[in-house]
């Protein structure tokens, strides 16, 4: 029987970095020199994009936002109201207090569709007649970037997701609330006028 091998501990482990003189930084800084020999101002006038803010928007205030309310769904978010038992329509009117208009995007449909046998019921509630389509025109099926996109565009939207990475992407655009589950409830952040929300 083979005793185990000890690993020590390395203190004040530093991360490695290339060497100042290593000849890879040597060749990029060469080539970074000559584009500003050819042109200077060209190297000097750096070209930043800056977002134009909605006139709906007064600071983090959102004026557009007000009933009917407009809900995109999201493809886990439907999941969790089926775990839960919760009709979409109905908890978000009990959050809410006020009519809301469901949203699904094609995409949605499409991750629902990708998903397969497991998530029929998920599949046939999004199909609901009551529930509006969104048509996508991008490329590709996945649901997070077009969402994000489409409340970027339109900041008249409430986005209903459980997803962590793609709270984290909406918490960055000013104005757009995010409909989450707790305590088998419909809640909503970052909305003023959200009464039925339970508080946290």
């Amino acid at each position: 029987k083979m005793g185990k091998a000890k690993k020590t501990r390395k203190f004040a482990e530093v991360k490695r970095m290339l060497n100042p003189k290593d000849d890879r930084i040597k060749a990029l800084r060469g080539e970074q020199q000559k584009k500003k020999a050819v042109n200077p101002d060209q190297a000097e006038a750096e070209v930043r994009h800056l977002d134009v803010a909605p006139s709906s928007m007064f600071f983090s205030y959102n004026s557009q936002l007000g009933p009917p309310y407009h809900v995109i769904l999201d493809t886990n978010f439907i999941n969790f109201s089926i775990q839960n038992k919760l009709d979409p329509i109905k908890a978000s009117m009990d959050c809410l207090f006020a009519k809301c208009t469901i949203y699904i995007t094609d995409c949605v449909m499409a991750e629902l569709e990708k998903l397969g046998q497991k998530y029929r019921v998920a599949l046939r509630i999004a199909k609901d007649p009551r529930f509006e389509r969104l048509p996508c025109t991008h490329k590709g099926v996945y649901a997070d970037d077009c969402i994000v996109e489409r409340c970027q565009q339109a900041r008249c939207y409430i986005i209903a997701t459980c997803d962590r990475d793609l709270k984290r992407r909406i918490r960055k655009v000013p104005g757009v609330p995010i409909m989450y589950i707790t305590q088998r409830k419909y809640s909503v952040e970052r909305m003023p006028d959200a009464f039925g929300a339970p508080r946290q």
